[in-house]
């Protein structure tokens, strides 16, 4: 039986055009245009591999972006390999264009229907390192959480790092945090490395509310790597509701762990870096693209990283 694992390579060169295309476009001042590049670039890939792939949760509904649009098959369609990937072909749009940290082109891939299918909206999560599971949870108050990841990891509440993303939505959240004496670490974007950064103990949690389709890829790795993740959608468009509803059923509102959003570890999540961050940004030299790439694999939670050029011709 084919493990899904065995087959990254197509999906690594995907990322990494991505990458590639969206890094030529560092500093455009135009997020919806890198975006759009790097998800032409996965597309050309994906579209000609001899695997079938279902994008079942991805970016672009929302903001009416470019997009690998949910349900879209891709590939061979009589391949007896079928791929189901959650997919970002420019995490960080607004990094990318004003080349800041952090943008990456990201994708997990699994087993056809082992990850959450779900339109494009909004989810609350909670990522930590593994000695926070069973000691924190979206169901508890922010109090709560921050008490107890400090007792699990001997610190003073006032010395916690947590990573929330610089959103009106977080008023009151980075109220919260304040008034216990945090000074959390406030990100434009890119709540996948945040998160990735959390499980690896770089700062201490991942808190509040980005995109869905992040949090099922953040799910995947945090899975394979063994650490703390809860995620619970969150709908400001009742449209978004209905067809949530549709595709979800009646567990719209439940709290889901990492073992809920990813349903096995025959997995890997690709992770190019764009901008140098969590992943070294695409180098161009001598009409040459290196590009960095990390692969978390899900059954043995290894990180592997891979380094590898491209002649751009001309």
């Amino acid at each position: 039986m084919n493990k899904i694992s065995e087959h990254y390579q197509p999906f690594l060169e995907a990322t990494e055009k991505a990458a590639i295309s969206a890094a030529k476009l560092r500093g455009c001042n135009d997020g919806k245009l890198a975006d759009q590049a790097a998800t032409e670039a996965m597309r050309s890939v994906l579209s000609v591999q001899d695997i079938l792939t279902t994008v079942v949760i991805g970016e672009g509904e929302r903001d009416e972006a470019p997009m690998l649009f949910i349900g879209e098959q891709l590939g061979n369609q009589d391949s007896n390999i079928r791929v189901d990937i959650a997919v970002d072909p420019l995490e960080c749009t607004n990094h990318c264009a004003f080349d800041l940290p952090d943008s990456i082109a990201v994708l997990a891939g699994a087993p056809s229907g082992s990850l959450l299918h779900a339109p494009d909206t909004y989810m609350n999560k909670l990522c930590g390192r593994k000695e926070l599971i069973g000691h924190i949870g979206l169901a508890k108050t922010v109090e709560e959480n921050l008490v107890a990841t400090a007792k699990v990891l001997n610190k003073e509440v006032k010395d916690l790092k947590v990573i929330i993303m610089d959103r009106d939505r977080h008023k009151d959240l980075i109220v919260s945090m304040h008034s216990f004496g945090v000074q959390p670490i406030l990100i434009g974007d890119g709540d996948i490395t945040g998160g990735l950064k959390a499980v690896e103990g770089t700062v201490d949690l991942l808190y509040g509310i980005g995109a869905a389709p992040e949090g099922v890829i953040t799910a995947t790795a945090v899975r394979a790597l063994g650490g703390f993740f809860e995620g619970q959608l969150v709908f400001y468009d009742s449209e978004f509701e209905k067809r949530a509803r549709k595709m979800v059923g009646s567990n719209i509102d439940k709290i889901w762990n990492a073992y809920d959003l990813c349903k096995s570890d025959d997995t890997f999540v690709i992770a190019s870096g764009v901008c140098t961050g969590w992943v070294p940004g695409v180098e161009f030299k001598n009409n040459k693209a290196i590009v960095t790439s990390k692969i978390i694999f899900g059954a043995t939670g290894e990180i592997k990283v891979i380094t590898n050029e491209y002649n751009l011709g001309g």
